[in-house]
């Protein structure tokens, strides 16, 4: 343990979501440190410099009743951060120093990042390597290790094994076109014609414009070629993974990442996973994928930025002011990347 005399900080915090998160935020210059007295042993803590969004972030606290379970306001939103380390607890000593440079994820919690401090735990951070900005940094917690781990363990590495990106313009999509390029996949990933050569330009070798073509009819043409299928949206095209048994390989894998929390969606979630395919159902193993925090990853994908193998893609830096627009921006699902927003000055 060790002790702390950080007794506030800043902080965007909330206590209701309804309306929508962006319109129940509010910046408070007295908010309580995410620990009481003292640092737990196996504990960092990091003085946010910027956060990225993601989706879950504005998605799970606006859930009726169960947002409020698992996340109990007043609470800051924001799982994604980079700064630098602040304090160690024992434990943690051996792998950050104060002062290091450092970028993760927490967990849902109370305290996020757009707080002044986070608590991190090793399994969750990693040292920023040299030549990568903390912005770019700070957008790789969620996003860069969901794409890692819903990619690199299905693929044979180096083998041209063919993935299918299904959203590749998006915060994970844009990680999941360079880390399937960066273990030696061959790519064809979807989005609108005015993000394809974005797409193009992380490495997709192929695009499909789903404002223009039938996303499933394109794929299912190719005949069972693909490994592997990352699915970011999870509810358009709504007969991708009923599809997939024309154009998956019979031991491949549809992974889905993306979704709603609409009946309408869950049900879509639930029917994938349970309904038999003789009453309707797909025959290719199906997943959904959780994230979890592993340190070895992050490390991974900050080795890969440092030799330029990949790289963030911010779609808008947002000031610390305006991190009420940042959440807005996010909701609209259009956004190319990743959204970022300062830390408090």
């Amino acid at each position: 343990m060790a002790s702390s005399d950080i007794k506030t900080m800043k902080a965007w915090t909330y206590t209701s979501t309804t309306g929508g998160l962006e319109k129940n935020l509010r910046s408070v210059a007295d908010a309580s440190p995410p620990f009481s007295q003292t640092l737990p042993g196996d504990a960092i803590l990091v003085r946010v410099r910027y956060a990225s969004l993601n989706p879950a972030d504005h998605k799970l606290p606006e859930v009726p009743v169960l947002g409020r379970v698992v996340i109990p306001p007043p609470a800051s939103p924001g799982m994604d951060f980079a700064g630098e380390v602040a304090q160690t607890g024992g434990a943690a000593s051996d792998d950050f120093a104060v002062g290091d440079e450092v970028f993760g994820r927490v967990a849902a919690t109370r305290f996020g990042a757009l707080g002044e401090y986070v608590v991190a735990r090793r399994d969750g951070l990693a040292k920023v390597p040299s030549g990568v900005s903390l912005a770019d940094a700070s957008c790789v917690g969620t996003a860069g290790q969901t794409a890692y781990q819903c990619i690199a363990p299905y693929v044979a590495h180096g083998a041209g094994d063919w993935v299918f990106v299904n959203g590749g313009s998006g915060g994970t999509g844009t990680f999941g076109i360079q880390i399937a390029k960066a273990v030696g996949c061959r790519v064809v990933a979807s989005c609108s014609g005015r993000n394809a050569d974005l797409c193009r330009s992380l490495g997709a070798d192929e695009v499909i414009d789903y404002t223009a073509e039938n996303v499933s009819a394109v794929l299912k043409a190719k005949g069972q070629v693909f490994k592997l299928v990352v699915d970011n949206v999870g509810s358009a095209p709504t007969d991708l993974y009923k599809a997939a048994d024309h154009y998956l390989l019979p031991e491949g894998r549809f992974v889905q990442i993306g979704g709603e929390t609409s009946l309408a969606d869950v049900t879509s979630i639930l029917s994938r996973g349970f309904l038999p395919s003789i009453l309707g159902g797909g025959k290719r193993k199906w997943e959904y994928l959780v994230t979890k925090n592993v340190h070895e990853d992050l490390d991974q994908i900050a080795e890969w930025m440092k030799e330029g193998k990949v790289k963030a893609v911010i779609d808008e830096t947002f000031e610390y002011e305006n991190a009420p627009k940042a959440v807005e921006k996010l909701k609209t699902g259009r956004a190319r990347g990743k959204i970022v927003v300062k830390g408090s000055s």
